[in-house]
């Protein structure tokens, strides 16, 4: 894999996670209580053995800037490693990256500056194991000037993606951006063959190409919605069926881009035997991990009234996280989380920092880095109650609560 350059696309804007998003990029959202989103693709990346790695940002990208300096910085230059991050620099023109395909292009002095055969372009906003080797190796094998890493999912699903029609042999015939009525699979009317947004070119096809569509009066300048599209009569474009390195009977891929599925996605691990497994040490997932001390689980009164028991059932608990005499069940919690006394926490994501007051109530809710819930405050119990204090709440009733929201919960 030593001459294969991987572009991590990080600089969404991910508005369908506000307030999550609101000082952060989509990729630098904690996911897992110690980790952030961007942190599956990398991993796949040093799993997969690809270690040269350029991160391209826009969109409020200093969380995401610091937490890769801090988790990502163990690779050697000297031996041809790396992990760069790489703002806009309107190197062509003077205008913000208008599209996928943009991003690249705007960065193409970089890119030719690298030496290279092939090119991996990756999300940075989704939840997955991948071993990305075997899709360059396909490529190669096929002799294609594209591949498309792809995988069914329902029909419904489709309109969030791109979808394709394939050949017996995988070579893609028909390609549509997030189709109103995305076409289904031939042996399965109820699925359809989505894009995961992962893709590999020739590195000379795909900047001739990007010089191209430039060029092209109306593009949009987006891989799904007219890079892939102009290829395909003309060119050879494969699709590659996922290969899930996740070792379950079904197949795990999560887009994250909304809080109902981020909630969901982050609420499976929590399971008995969960759908993502994050303990297989055959592959896994890196991050930031501080320097603090373990958990700590404080008070065991039962004979007071009421009970005063520290304790958490069926959760995820980070470092440095302090469950003093509350109760938490079902829940994800952060680093450096205070949980104090007679406080119920019940199937929620803790961010780092939050503190719960004594006899406050948190249910199906998701709070913010450094959230100071007060004492005896309700979140989640009632999503009226919330929408009437001006808080996030989704559609399947999931509160979410972000620093700026925090006056609102003494109302």
């Amino acid at each position: 894999m030593q001459n294969v350059l991987t572009l991590v696309l990080a600089g969404g804007k991910g508005q369908r996670l506000e307030p999550l998003t609101r000082e952060r990029a989509k990729p630098a959202v904690p996911f897992g209580g110690q980790y952030r989103i961007i942190d599956f693709a990398l991993s796949n990346c040093i799993n997969s053995g690809l270690r040269r790695m350029i991160v391209l940002t826009q969109y409020k990208g200093a969380s995401l800037d610091r937490h890769i300096n801090q988790a990502w910085r163990f690779l050697c230059r000297e031996l041809g490693e790396f992990i760069d991050v790489l703002p806009p620099q309107q190197r062509i023109g003077e205008h913000w990256y208008s599209g996928t395909a943009d991003a690249v292009y705007q960065n193409i002095y970089t890119i030719e500056q690298i030496p290279s055969e092939y090119i991996l372009i990756l999300s940075g906003d989704h939840i997955y194991k991948m071993n990305y080797s075997e899709l360059v190796r396909d490529h190669i094998d096929s002799g294609a000037d594209a591949t498309i890493g792809c995988i069914p999912v329902d029909r419904h699903m489709g309109r969030d993606f791109g979808v394709m029609g394939v050949d017996e042999d995988l070579w893609v015939r028909r390609f549509e951006e997030k189709p109103a009525d995305p076409f289904p699979l031939p042996d399965d009317p109820t699925r359809c063959l989505a894009s995961m947004g992962i893709y590999v070119f020739s590195r000379r096809f795909l900047l001739n190409e990007l010089c191209r569509d430039a060029t092209v009066p109306g593009s949009r300048h987006d891989f799904g919605k007219d890079v892939i599209p102009s290829m395909i009569d003309s060119h050879r474009v494969r699709a590659y069926m996922f290969r899930d390195e996740n070792r379950k009977e079904a197949a795990y891929w999560r887009d994250v881009g909304t809080l109902d599925s981020y909630y969901e996605a982050n609420m499976d691990l929590v399971s008995v035997d969960p759908l993502l497994n994050l303990y297989d040490m055959s592959w896994p997932i890196r991050g930031y991990h501080p320097a603090l001390p373990p958990p700590k689980f404080v008070f065991a009164q039962h004979d007071a009234v009421p009970a005063r028991v520290g304790h958490a059932l069926d959760s995820m608990v980070c470092p440095g996280a302090i469950i003093s005499g509350g109760a938490v069940r079902s829940s994800i919690i952060g680093a450096n989380v205070r949980v104090n006394s007679w406080a119920e926490v019940d199937s929620s994501i803790l961010f780092e920092g939050v503190t719960v007051g004594r006899h406050a109530q948190v249910r199906r809710a998701i709070v913010d880095k450094g959230v100071n819930i007060p004492t005896g405050a309700r979140i989640g119990l009632d999503p009226d109650e919330d929408r009437a204090r001006e808080l996030t709440v989704t559609e399947s009733g999931i509160t979410v609560v972000s620093l700026l929201d925090e006056w609102k919960l003494a109302k």
